[in-house]
């Protein structure tokens, strides 16, 4: 289970499953990364239930 997070620079994809953490990213500033982390942490709720319902098992 994984996520991408656009930016205006760039992108990054985060691993959700066993635990969040980055997995690449291209163009993002630190700061940026440490940002889209935040976000991906504090929805990872919702993230976790939009890729069950779009990959079910």
């Amino acid at each position: 289970m994984h996520v991408h997070v656009q930016g205006q620079n760039g992108e990054a994809k985060f691993w959700v499953e066993p635990t969040i953490e980055l997995a690449q990213h291209v163009g993002l500033s630190r700061s940026e990364i440490n940002e889209a982390l935040r976000l991906v942490q504090e929805h990872e709720n919702e993230i976790r239930s939009a890729w069950l319902e779009h990959f079910p098992s």
